[in-house]
């Protein structure tokens, strides 16, 4: 049967990237549950162009590659569903709905306890070609992918979009 299932070898790449994912995937079904505990927040990386990602237009056109979202203060309407997540956001002050599969994910970091899982563009990839999409090649795993921050408040209450890059999340080797 697992000759079947793996071929000749078995997937061990593969089944590692699946099981660090389903990390990220439990920490936000925990937080669609209970809310965001103590100072926890996620910054969750993701590949724009992905076949089922569900975006507003202008975001997709200012990221049409990859972006990340901060989930912090101002978000609702977290679900967490098999394949996808979706999630509410204000970017600008404009309410926006956002359509995320987990496979388009490429990193996931809560910078309140330093812990950070980054993906490559494999499950990406497969998606795409499953969807017969012919995509933009992926970006290279060590680029900086930069964040967008969606209105979070400064300490005036003000909106404070900044945009930073995951690096400063990454362990120093």
């Amino acid at each position: 049967m697992s000759q079947k299932k793996w071929g000749s070898a078995i997937p061990y790449d593969a089944l590692v990237k699946s099981a660090l994912k389903q990390v990220a995937i439990q920490v936000l079904q925990d937080a669609a549950e209970n809310g965001l505990r103590g100072d926890h927040h996620f910054y969750i990386a993701f590949h724009t162009h992905h076949p089922r990602v569900a975006i507003p237009r202008h975001l997709m056109e200012k990221y049409p590659e990859e972006m990340t979202i901060v989930v912090q203060h101002r978000f609702w309407g977290l679900k967490v569903h098999t394949d996808h997540f979706e999630i509410g956001l204000s970017f600008n002050q404009r309410p926006e709905r956002l359509v995320i599969p987990f496979d388009a994910m490429i990193g996931f970091v809560d910078p309140s306890v330093h812990f950070a899982l980054q993906f490559d563009g494999d499950m990406v990839a497969n998606a795409q070609d499953e969807a017969a999409v012919n995509a933009p090649e992926l970006a290279e795993l060590g680029s900086e992918p930069s964040v967008l921050l969606a209105d979070d408040r400064n300490s005036s209450g003000t909106p404070d979009n900044k945009v930073v890059t995951l690096d400063a999340f990454r362990k120093k080797s």
